[in-house]
């Protein structure tokens, strides 16, 4: 639900004003001192937008999972996420150019954490394999060769 406009006449006894949509979600508040906060939710009642009387906003997006995979305020903040399919937290950027990037076992335990910061952890299992099983894989002939 988008808030346009309101204009609301309240006297300071009736302060605080809220009102909620249909779904329980606070949509304004505002207080007798002039304060004031307007918020959007999505169709599964997601935060998407936050807005207070100073002029300070922010933004969200989620996934059809419901993860956040998108923020960004006026101040010019903004991050970027992605997710795989089970939910785990893969990838992460934003505005001030910090990354990271992370990698999940089939039970769902982190075994690859690397950050724009030069920070990387490896718990991958290594997969011992005989230079016939690489070829395979590879699909065309590999030779050792001496350097």
């Amino acid at each position: 639900m988008k808030i346009k406009s309101i204009k609301i006449k309240a006297k300071k006894s009736e302060y605080p004003i809220q009102l909620f949509d249909s779904n329980s979600n606070r949509i304004y508040y505002e207080n007798s001192d002039g304060y004031w906060s307007k918020h959007e939710y999505d169709s599964n009642n997601n935060q998407i937008y936050h807005e207070i009387s100073d002029g300070y906003w922010r933004k969200r997006e989620y996934d059809p999972n419901d993860n956040e995979i998108y923020f960004e305020d006026s101040n010019g903040f903004w991050y970027k996420k992605k997710y795989d399919s089970n939910g785990n937290d893969i990838y992460y950027e934003n505005s001030k150019g910090y990354w990271y990037k992370n990698g999940f076992d089939s039970n769902g335990n982190l075994v690859y954490h690397e950050t724009s910061d030069g920070i990387m952890e490896d718990k991958r299992p290594v997969k011992e394999m005989t230079i016939e099983e690489i070829s395979k894989l590879l699909g065309y002939e590999v030779k050792i060769i001496k350097g």
